[in-house]
């Protein structure tokens, strides 16, 4: 039987406000461990909590980002259950009336069709605290910083069919945030993760089958492996003549397998109902339209504007705008720069983001900035130094050297653009290398990047490619 997968993802971003949702505690990560939980945030009797304005702010951007309808009035529920770091017995969130309802997002797939994810809600909740298992020799560890961080709750609908497309619409979603400065999408530190929701079903059947909710993915790698191990799994259960389970599943990155952490509970199993400590938020047209004052050029008209006003292809315009930062990196580049968009492109997509992952940092900690870059990528365009030179003239910036001309003077990399000097060397090679001339007018053509080695080679590598091409040409064809 032919199987066809349903995934619906739920993605927790971690909004970038310095206090908690409803409380005045910090946010900062990596404090020591329950130095930053308040008597709200621990759930003391008599304290009250206040909404964080800017969480609302961050939450309507998003909305207005995926084309949602932005409720203007909305309320907080109390979602009731007991577990250690959960001081106050519950976790204040949005059931029935959330602050975001029905959007969608257009995501590109890796054979450049493009599909449309529907956006069931985008609500409002608090962050538990953390469960801490290692070290404490059978016991477990409690800290309550995270208790209180402002979470934005992204529910996709059911329309993901394949764990490539989860991590496409993941990928979106991680673009988008960073894009509108609501997270800072680090998902290594907890503010960007997700739990994927996995059924499978006979092909051209509408019902769906039972799901399984794979708990807390952290990775991109992880939400892939998880998904596909998951549908391997349900497939196998049912052609094997069991049947599926509502549950929740933890995915174990070192087995490379998902493994039972809890039955499934619906809705009801929490007890919702209105927190009576908080009134009904209400979102004004005024707060709307400061917040639309706010919006950043997002990451799909920026694509297309690189590739009207800059000629670039899709593929390289996609590439630079993931991400801001990248995007905004190449922009300065360009502005810095009398090089083609395209040689430009090629660079900070190449070797300047190679660089970055080598040495395992983020843009704005490079040695390298858009003036060295573009300064640099001058001197390849007006024919001072080879692409093959800038190489090392890169290198030599990287390691903190100086930039591009102080480098390319100290050092001595100038190209050799004489036309007379470059003649006479390769003069001197064709006539030292009288039998390669030979078999190569007898129609061995692949000779030709011998003589080009051989003219590179004796200039150091700074005489002119380009120059040296066209002189080779002439000259071997006598």
């Amino acid at each position: 039987m032919e199987w066809e997968s349903v995934i619906g993802l739920e993605i927790h971003a971690q909004l970038a406000t310095s206090s908690k949702i409803f409380s005045g505690a910090s946010t900062a990560y990596g404090a020591v461990p329950n130095t930053q939980a308040c008597a709200v945030d621990l759930g003391m009797p008599g304290v009250l909590p206040v909404l964080n304005q800017k969480a609302v702010l961050m939450a309507a951007k998003f909305g207005i980002a995926v084309e949602a309808e932005i409720a203007r009035r909305s309320v907080f529920a109390r979602k009731n259950y007991f577990y250690p770091d959960l001081p106050k017995g519950y976790q204040i969130s949005q059931f029935e009336l959330p602050v975001v309802g029905k959007g969608k997002l257009d995501v590109m797939l890796e054979d450049g069709s493009t599909k449309t994810i529907g956006i069931t809600r985008a609500h409002l909740e608090e962050d538990a605290g953390k469960s801490l298992h290692e070290d404490f020799h059978g016991m477990t560890g409690i800290d309550l910083n995270r208790a209180g961080t402002p979470l934005l709750e992204i529910v996709s609908e059911p329309d993901i069919r394949s764990a490539k497309e989860a991590v496409a619409y993941m990928k979106k979603i991680h673009s988008m945030v960073r894009y509108l400065e609501i997270c800072d999408g680090n998902m290594q530190e907890g503010s960007f993760r997700c739990d994927a929701n996995v059924s499978v079903r006979p092909k051209g059947q509408k019902e769906f089958g039972t799901r399984a909710e794979i708990k807390n993915l952290n990775s991109f790698r992880f939400v892939e492996r998880a998904i596909n191990h998951e549908i391997e799994r349900q497939i196998d259960l049912i052609e094997g003549g069991d049947k599926v389970v509502q549950e929740t599943r933890l995915y174990d990155s070192d087995k490379g397998e998902t493994r039972s952490m809890r039955s499934k509970e619906e809705a009801n199993d929490y007890r919702y109902f209105p927190d009576p400590d908080l009134l009904p938020l209400e979102i004004t047209e005024e707060m709307l339209e400061s917040v639309r004052a706010t919006m950043p050029e997002l990451p799909d008209g920026k694509r297309q504007r690189f590739v009207s006003e800059y000629d670039l292809n899709e593929y390289d315009a996609t590439v630079l705008t993931a991400s801001r930062e990248l995007a905004d990196f190449y922009e300065a580049t360009l502005r810095f720069s009398d090089a083609d968009p395209k040689l430009v492109a090629n660079w900070v997509m190449g070797e300047f983001s190679a660089a970055l992952n080598n040495d395992a940092i983020e843009i704005a900690d490079s040695p390298v900035n858009p003036e060295m870059l573009g300064g640099m990528l001058t001197r390849i365009t007006d024919n001072t130094i080879s692409g093959k030179i800038a190489k090392e003239v890169f290198e030599a910036m990287w390691a903190g050297e100086g930039a591009a001309d102080d480098i390319i003077e100290k050092k001595g990399l100038k190209q050799i653009t004489d036309s007379g000097a470059i003649e006479a060397m390769i003069d001197e090679i064709i006539a030292n290398n009288p039998q390669q001339l030979e078999q190569f007018r007898a129609g061995k053509e692949k000779l030709f990047g011998f003589f080009v080695g051989q003219a590179m080679k004796a200039s150091g590598g700074k005489a002119n490619p380009a120059q040296v091409n066209d002189i080779l040409k002439r000259k071997l064809k006598g």
